[in-house]
């Protein structure tokens, strides 16, 4: 199978929508909603879940009130104010241990909690997997792991061809999480300021990994400038670019119906990204030895 993630860099550069559309077109493809602090690609394939299961992802300190001689030693020491001699708050908590070793008698331990929880299920596109992280939880890179793990086992057993991986925006640990040994990244981004910049940051990302990646320039239309400036920094780099999408309103009208854009036209943004997929298609097969 061939694992292909979409990155931005930045939030709001059409990612989802992107995805959802390859899922429409690809044959035989799992799903993975990567982007866990946010997920929102159930909205557009509305997958029949089947299956969950809680991740536990992180520790966090226990006090034992009995044995609690109110020292005020974890108080003291603690850099991240999570606990105090009356309580201990779980949100702010990072789990590293220095109140347990420093505790004088031996009150306080760590204990695993949940951080969130992972879904498994059918949509109309193939199987998808998808999580919902706990409001302040930590360790999402981790249950980004976690969220591909079960969709390499779900590809597995479905003999699918493809993986393909709706990734978080950013450059942190989940978009780290995202890229690791997967088979092509795609970035999508817009002719702004913000979204040039990131978009180059996150390229840098893929190339740590040994990854060359393809270029999706989304409502390039909105400031032609830009978006030659992106061309000129993809041809420096050798990044191909699959494609130009235009502003369009009935991407809007396709995300509020909540379908996948191929789905609901064949207008100019459409059309964009069937040729973009077929260039996919094209760079995923296997080449032979005559």
């Amino acid at each position: 199978m061939k694992q292909i993630v979409i990155i931005s860099g930045k939030g709001g550069t059409g990612k989802t929508t992107v995805l959802a559309s390859f899922a429409a077109l690809a044959d035989k493809a799992v799903l993975a909603d990567c982007d866990v602090d946010s997920a929102n690609l159930y909205l557009l394939l509305h997958p029949a879940d089947d299956f969950q299961e809680e991740f536990w992802g992180a520790h966090v300190a226990v006090r034992d009130a009995d044995k609690c001689t109110r020292s005020g030693e974890c108080e003291r020491l603690c850099r991240f104010d999570a606990i105090t001699v009356d309580a201990i708050s779980e949100t702010a908590c990072e789990g590293c241990g220095l109140c347990v070793v420093a505790c004088p008698s031996g009150a306080l331990h760590l204990e695993a909690v949940v951080n969130g929880v992972v879904f498994s299920g059918r949509s109309e596109y193939g199987p998808m997997v998808h999580a919902r992280l706990k409001p302040a939880a930590e360790n999402s890179g981790k249950l980004v792991s976690r969220v591909r793990q079960v969709a390499e086992n779900a590809a597995l057993e479905a003999g699918s061809e493809y993986i393909l991986i709706d990734g978080p925006p950013g450059i942190g640990c989940t978009v780290t999480a995202s890229l690791v040994d997967v088979d092509m990244a795609i970035v999508v981004t817009e002719p702004t300021l913000s979204g040039m910049h990131d978009m180059e940051r996150v390229v840098t990302l893929a190339d740590h990994f040994g990854i060359s990646p393809a270029v999706i320039v989304n409502k390039y239309d909105i400031n032609l400038e830009n978006t030659a400036a992106i061309e000129s920094y993809c041809a420096e780099r050798d990044l191909p670019v699959l494609a130009k999408l235009p502003f369009d309103d009935a991407v809007v009208t396709a995300n509020a119906n909540q379908v996948p854009m191929v789905v609901h036209d064949d207008g100019p943004v459409s059309m964009g990204l069937r040729d973009a997929w077929a260039q996919v298609c094209h760079v995923m097969q296997p080449t032979t030895t005559p």
